[in-house]
């Protein structure tokens, strides 16, 4: 594989051209990844409307009908769905671990076995979240284990 990397002038856009044989499945997770990554997330909190780059979000929660995204120490809203958010992030870091959560693999510390047959995710920040049962196996797979 070649890769080539162009300096642009000044308010030129940037731009990527893929040029393959044939388009698998890998090069299409890198697309999405490419995408999925330059996408900023507008978020509130009260009045406060900002945007994130996705690569700074820790996990998704959903709680009684909101969304919030979880930060190294900040919690924002999102108007998003849950299933949004998950066919937003397909193919990238961010895997569904419950009905409630979307976990952002890169911001994990670590993984642990928990009771029945569930994992915990130790983030990078400390916090940690229960990966159910249901999702372990996506989990793993994503892993590649």
């Amino acid at each position: 594989m070649k890769i080539t990397i162009e300096d642009r002038p000044d308010g030129a856009e940037d731009e990527i051209i893929i040029r393959c044989k044939q388009v698998d499945e890998h090069l299409l997770k890198l697309v999405y990844a490419l995408k999925a990554g330059q996408e900023k997330l507008t978020v509130t909190r009260g009045t406060e409307i900002l945007q994130v780059m996705p690569k700074e979000v820790y996990y998704f929660e959903a709680v009684d009908n909101k969304v919030f995204l979880y930060l190294e120490k900040d919690v924002y809203e999102t108007k998003q769905k849950l299933y949004e958010l998950e066919e937003r992030f397909r193919g990238t870091d961010f895997v569904r671990v419950s009905k409630s959560a979307i976990l952002n693999l890169s911001k994990v510390k670590s993984l642990s076995p928990a009771f029945n047959g569930r994992f915990e995710a130790t983030m990078k920040n400390g916090e940690k979240l229960i990966v159910s049962r249901a999702y372990v196996s996506i989990l793993k797979e994503k892993l590649g284990l």
